[in-house]
């Protein structure tokens, strides 16, 4: 089965302001709608999750790209994007199940998508050396060709101009129409934001955050926490920027004078992604520890305990069992009785004696439903013992392994009880 443990999505609610936890990998990219009540993350887990913020509650997964969703963005007329290593891009409509539309073309994975102000256009950036602007009702892309290497990220500006960042150390300033301005700078760059009068702020792998003036002169060069910067992001009225690192914090920056006014500091894993509530009294993370986190932009403190919260009755019957204690990674994603329905995983009632890949209603990957195996005490316990990478070749799942043998005899007595 594509998992076992957890690997996508908390569908009850958690306590309001709470960390939003249910992706099974990084997450790799996040937009917050204009209204800021809902918020799109986009994971390593190949899935994107749309939130309820204040009721810290998973709204709705999709799920259609074969790799890592690296790029989300959220339209103004609801709809969301998702861009992934496969190379395309998804249009999604509100509480559909599938996309509205695919716009393909690139030749490797889709690393940043920007959407215009009037919602008309998306622009992407690939790893396959070029960015793409395309309607997004149906037409012909515009491609932009230059960048040696992987482009990384992409932003509108003012006047329909459109900014690349390339791994090549370049800075590209596409007009509409004709040759772009090229600034290159002394590092790969790895994010891109543009602010309304079109000053534009690049996120430095050599951890320097850099101010630049419309036309690609550098005007303030920032250091950080010394790691490389991966995510930029400007708050709403663009007074201020937003720098998260590989390092794990997020400093905040006065735009005007360039000056640090502190920094936010997580536990220490990879901030990948981030993006202000409209108001700027709040600022939504995503990062490698696979959680969603909100911030207070008034006191720098995260919103919510640094634990989620989880249902006080959850595995109340069995309260004590060390297979219960284990099982609680999986119920994010996973349910066990009759009644409750597939989640980001497939339920789990009725686990053992069944063929892998046979639950209805599951997209399960061919190449599960290709393996002769059947669900056991002894199987389930193989696939955590060595990884399900090894023992179900041709999986996309997170690798996760129980190396403690008396944890997986644990759990498997329990999924015997609990899944009956």
């Amino acid at each position: 089965m594509r998992t076992l443990l957890c690997m996508l999505l908390l569908l009850w609610p958690a306590a309001a302001g709470a960390e939003l936890r249910g992706h099974g990998g990084p997450v790799r990219a996040l937009a917050v709608s204009a209204n800021g009540r809902l918020a799109l993350s986009g994971s390593f887990d190949q899935s994107a999750i749309l939130w309820d913020l204040d009721r810290g509650a998973a709204l709705q997964v999709l799920r259609f790209h074969a790799g890592a969703v690296n790029a989300v963005a959220v339209l103004p007329d609801g709809r969301f994007l998702t861009g992934g290593d496969d190379g395309r891009i998804a249009i999604w409509q509100p509480d559909e199940r599938a996309p509205a539309r695919v716009i393909e073309g690139h030749e490797g994975p889709v690393a940043g998508l920007a959407a215009s102000l009037d919602g008309r256009l998306v622009a992407s950036a690939s790893w396959d050396g070029t960015a793409r602007v395309a309607p997004l009702d149906g037409g012909g892309a515009r491609v932009l060709r230059g960048h040696a290497g992987n482009v990384k990220a992409v932003a509108f500006g003012p006047g329909g101009r459109v900014v690349t960042a390339g791994y090549d150390g370049t800075l590209r300033i596409w007009p509409e129409d004709g040759a772009p301005v090229v600034r290159t700078l002394p590092t790969p760059l790895n994010g891109v934001a543009v602010a309304l009068d079109g000053e534009i702020a690049a996120a430095g792998a050599d951890g320097v955050l850099r101010l630049l003036a419309p036309d690609g002169t550098v005007r303030a060069a920032v250091e950080t926490d010394g790691t490389p910067v991966i995510a930029v992001a400007l708050s709403p009225d663009g007074t201020r920027v937003a720098a998260a690192s590989i390092g794990g914090s997020v400093t905040f920056l006065e735009r005007a004078t360039g000056q640090k006014l502190f920094s936010l500091v997580g536990p220490g894993l990879p901030v990948w992604s981030l993006a202000f509530r409209p108001d700027g009294a709040e600022l939504v993370t995503g990062g490698g520890d696979r959680a969603v986190r909100r911030w207070d932009m008034r006191t720098g403190e995260p919103i919510g305990p640094v634990v989620p919260t989880r249902p006080a009755d959850l595995l109340a019957e069995f309260a004590g069992e060390r297979g219960a204690e284990v099982f609680r990674a999986c119920a994010a994603c996973h349910t066990l009785t009759p009644d409750g329905g597939n989640r980001a995983g497939p339920t789990l009632h009725g686990l053992f004696g069944r063929r892998i890949a046979s639950v209805s209603d599951y997209p399960f990957s061919d190449a599960l439903k290709r393996l002769p195996i059947v669900w056991t005490p002894e199987t389930v316990a193989a696939l955590f013992e060595i990884g399900p990478s090894r023992y179900t070749p041709g999986t996309r799942m997170p690798e996760q392994i129980i190396a403690d043998p008396a944890d997986r005899a644990a759990l498997m007595r329990f999924l015997e009880r609990a899944t009956r």
